[in-house]
Formats: C-alpha cells, structure tokens, sequence
C-alpha cells in the first residue's frame, strides 16, 4: 500500500488541477494521496468528484502556515478536519488574505531591484489559486531572472529573510494545534528538519507542541538528508509522534515525483482513527 500525505494542486502553488493530480496519483500506483494545499480547502470538491473511476482514496487536508515566538517559519499539516468549522475557518481566511498584499510586497521589492515582474504576471500563474512565492519564482524564471524556481528561493531572493521577502500573517503553531485538534482534525509537522529553507525549529519546542497535542512529523521527506531523517525518527519515538513520510508534490514547479517518499499503512490507519472532522474518500 503507497501513500503520499503532502501534494499541491492549482488550488494553492502547484502546477495540476486538483482532478489531474487525483489521476497522476492513481497512475503513479498510489492507494492513498492527501491534498494538503496551503490554507485553503479550494481543491476538495474537484479532486473528490475526480476518484470516480479509481481505486484511489482521497485524504483531505491542508498546509498550515505558521511561524513560532521566535519568528521561525515552519508549516503544519493538518488532515481531516471540518473545512467548515469556524474557528479554523476564520483563521485560515485571515492567512490566505493576507498573500495578496505580501506578493505585491514582494513584487514591489524586486522592481526596486530591477526584476520587472510585475502583478499581472503573478497573477497569471496563480490563477485561481492561493498566490504564494513559487508563483512569483515562476515570473522570475519566465523572465529569464533565474533558471529555475528553486534558483529564486535564495537570500539573493525570496528566501526568508531575503532581499525581497516580506512577512506574512501565519499561524503560531500552537494555536494551530488548538483549532485543527478542535475542528476534528490531525496535525503533522511538515518538514521539520529542511535546512535549505531556512532555519529551523529547535527540539525543545517541538517537544513543547508535541505536549500540546501535535501527531507527528513528517520524517521521510526529499529535504531531508539520511542522517536528519534518522535523528527526527529518534525524536518522534522519544515524544510518542507517529511519523510520515510524503513527496510534497508541486507538479512541474519540482522536480518531485508523486510517490517519492510514502507513509507506513499502519501510521496512515492511526491517523484516520484519530481523526473526527472527515473521514477518507474513496469512489463510491
């Protein structure tokens, strides 16, 4: 049994339509993928009508974006919980608001540094979806700035803390534990351990939201070397969080395969067990 926990669509920075990713799901031999667009649920209603045909089943989801007291930018997974609880509902509005007037921030700063990009081009790539830096990347690659999307997460650029970055309204992790837990749902850290985008979340306070209710981390991830991965294992055992493993898929923005790292069937069924908001769909 394969299963992916972390892919993007249109919905938010990825390059497939929900209802492609579902089939570029099934066709990779996937049994189980999770949509997990950042702060928004824009994806289900597509990608769920999509199922019918295959034997795929859907996990809904999101991902969260939070920074800690410390000013330390990280991301939470969140699975299957009520979209239309309102609390979580109102804080996922307040975040995904708050993109547009960061990507014009952020427009207007490479302009200052002579990168005509403009508005309309990021808008263009976003289209319906939530605007986030990858869409801005992909103006700078058309624009000849940089070869690739990943060239343009640099301090030179859009990296956190780079020449045109700008802060974003996210979460604090903790109240984001709060609300998924309230809302039914099931928290993972995502990529704890990613180094190359920036620096990360001291052990202490993971430990600290593990003891908030945090589920688990996501362990096996292409961000993390063998080593990371060995010693974000040795931490999750310590704390009693189940670990993940996932290819947080954007589509053709990476170059990540669908399937490149999975989950194990009995953390993904200790998941859903946990879970009160939704449940896995499958076609009917």
């Amino acid at each position: 049994m394969r299963i992916d926990l972390h892919t993007h669509s249109t919905a938010s920075d990825g390059t497939d339509t929900p209802a492609e990713l579902v089939r570029n799901a099934a066709a990779a031999g996937l049994d189980v993928v999770a949509l997990t667009d950042h702060d928004t649920v824009g994806g289900y209603r597509e990608a769920t009508a999509a199922l019918e045909g295959t034997a795929l089943t859907l996990v809904t989801g999101a991902e969260l974006s939070c920074r800690t007291a410390d000013g330390i930018s990280m991301h939470m997974l969140a699975y299957l919980f009520d979209p239309a609880e309102p609390h979580l509902h109102e804080a996922r509005e307040l975040v995904r608001d708050g993109r547009v007037p960061r990507a014009r921030g952020m427009i207007d700063k490479l302009q200052a540094l002579g990168v005509p990009v403009t508005w309309d081009m990021v808008r263009r790539i976003a289209g319906d979806g939530s605007v986030g830096r990858p869409h801005i990347a992909t103006a700078m690659v058309e624009l000849g700035v940089v070869p690739t999307v990943s060239d343009a997460f640099t301090a030179e650029w859009l990296a956190n803390d780079g020449r045109a970055y700008v802060e974003k309204h996210e979460f604090d992790p903790f109240e984001a534990v709060r609300l998924v837990k309230g809302a039914g749902g099931v928290t993972v850290f995502a990529h704890p351990g990613a180094h190359k985008r920036g620096e990360t979340v001291p052990d202490e306070v993971i430990a600290a939201l593990g003891a908030a209710g945090l589920d688990g981390l996501e362990v096996d991830h292409v961000d993390h070397d063998a080593p990371t991965r060995l010693r974000l294992r040795g931490l999750a055992a310590e704390l009693g969080l189940l670990t993940t493993g996932s290819s947080d898929y954007h589509g053709a923005r990476k170059t990540v395969a669908l399937g490149e790292c999975v989950t194990d069937p009995e953390v993904f069924a200790r998941i859903a067990a946990r879970a009160t908001g939704a449940v896995p769909i499958s076609a009917v």
